[in-house]
């Protein structure tokens, strides 16, 4: 197994140089081993949802380990910076939440430990091969998946059915069908363009085969330009300039309005996109349903649209416990449970096994019975394995929403946005001293 999922390894294996601390996991050490005084003490920061029912769960069913909580802003939000922040003054928790795209950056940053020794082999051969590549940079395991987040497209069934339309399998059909939903309904759009978050733009890069960064040798190779992501942007700017999709940011007000009136019919997401419609829009239970997103082919692909990760800060002295509680989260019946039983978490696991659980745990109610996780599953599978994070992704992404946001009001293009993404990246890594090519 470990064959399986160790390209991304290989890859970075001999970028020493270009990561800067990869052979520096970050002193830190482990008092677990003696505990003379009871239970071991651990603290664990985190945002996403049901991660305090998660908490308390585990605290009611163990005793030789205790978990204090503290919720913090989502990691764009200001989560990382109060992360980063605590690391530089040495008063980071021992365990954090982040996402896969970020994870390079706060190892390269040095403020993660490799958890290879205590988070095996074997451990790492039951979850989803892509989650592996994307938590194993250099050759070492530096934290636990928790979720995948393949993507998928949700939609109106009723005015699906209402406009006539058949559920697209490919871009070309999603274009045709938001012009018949524009003709139907002035109004009304197929889906949205989110201004203010790349990450879904990136997903669709990744799922059309883009591949942003590459280290090879002591060199960062950083491409926003190759064929593939070359594609994505001209359907999506073709898609703006003929008015086909709303305009409007994630999760805004403007957005879930659009939802409560039927002026947007889709949304373009991720699995965990099961339990966002479920929040924001109950009263719309049972006329939504969840389809494959559609491909270029018309053969199952998809990127991954976020995803969460434990990792171990630098300074912990209780490694042991910490991997111990995020193995507990990410790879038992009773933490998959905990958490989807917060109400509209729809987490879709990194753990084959926990899949099963997770889709019971999950009241499917609100698609009328569909079986979204057997969706899920498939999706999950096609995941593109040959993506790579770089180690700047906040400054990449930073640039690329500012420009998004000057679409939104009229100004330059997606290419525009994209490029300027790839000219920070670059500079930013050459500001760190790292070779960089692209």
């Amino acid at each position: 197994m470990t064959r399986t999922w160790s390209r991304t390894s290989r890859v970075i294996a001999g970028t020493a140089t270009a990561l800067a601390v990869l052979t520096a996991c970050g002193g830190g050490g482990d008092d677990t081993a003696s505990k003379p005084n009871g239970p071991v003490t651990i603290t664990f920061w985190g945002w996403a949802k049901g991660s305090k029912d998660v908490v308390d769960a585990f605290n009611a069913s163990h005793t030789d380990i205790r978990v204090k909580f503290e919720e913090i802003p989502s990691g764009t939000a200001g989560g990382y910076a109060k992360i980063s922040n605590a690391v530089k003054a040495g008063n980071a928790p021992d365990l954090v939440s982040i996402e896969y795209s970020s994870l390079p950056e706060f190892v390269s940053s040095g403020a993660l430990q490799d958890i290879g020794d205590q988070f095996t082999g074997a451990d790492r051969a039951k979850l989803l091969p892509q989650t592996v590549e994307l938590t194993t940079l250099g050759g070492k395991s530096w934290a636990v998946p928790f979720d995948a987040a393949p993507q998928a497209f949700f939609y109106r069934k009723d005015l699906f059915a209402r406009y006539k339309l058949q559920v697209p399998t490919t871009w070309d059909a999603f274009k045709k069908a938001a012009e018949q939903v524009k003709k139907a309904d002035s109004k009304a759009r197929i889906a949205t363009f989110f201004p203010d978050d790349p990450t879904t733009f990136e997903a669709m890069a990744w799922q059309a085969g883009a591949q942003w960064f590459k280290a090879e040798n002591d060199t960062w190779k950083v491409d926003t330009t190759d064929p593939a992501t070359a594609k994505v942007t001209a359907y999506w700017q073709g898609l703006l300039d003929a008015g086909l999709v709303h305009k409007n940011a994630s999760f805004s007000p403007e957005w879930v309005g659009s939802l409560k009136n039927g002026t947007t019919i889709g949304y373009l997401g991720a699995s965990w996109g099961a339990g966002v419609l479920k929040g924001n829009v109950p009263e719309l239970s049972g006329k939504w349903a969840v389809a494959p997103v559609p491909t270029w082919d018309g053969k199952p692909a998809s990127g991954m649209l976020g995803g969460t990760s434990f990792a171990v800060t630098k300074d912990s002295r209780q490694k042991a416990a910490a991997v111990a509680f995020a193995e507990w989260m990410s790879t038992t019946e009773e933490g998959v449970k905990a958490r989807i039983a917060s109400g509209t978490s729809s987490a879709f696991p990194a753990a084959a096994s926990l899949r099963p659980v997770a889709k019971k745990a999950f009241d499917a109610g609100y698609y009328g019975g569909q079986d979204i996780y057997a969706l899920f599953e498939s999706a999950g599978a096609s995941i593109n394995p040959h993506w790579s994070w770089g180690p700047t992704t906040g400054t990449t992404n930073t640039a690329i929403k500012d420009g998004f946001g000057k679409i939104a009001q009229g100004g330059p293009s997606i290419a525009d946005a994209v490029k300027a993404g790839h000219d920070a990246t670059v500079a930013e890594l050459t500001k760190r001293g790292l070779k960089v090519e692209g």
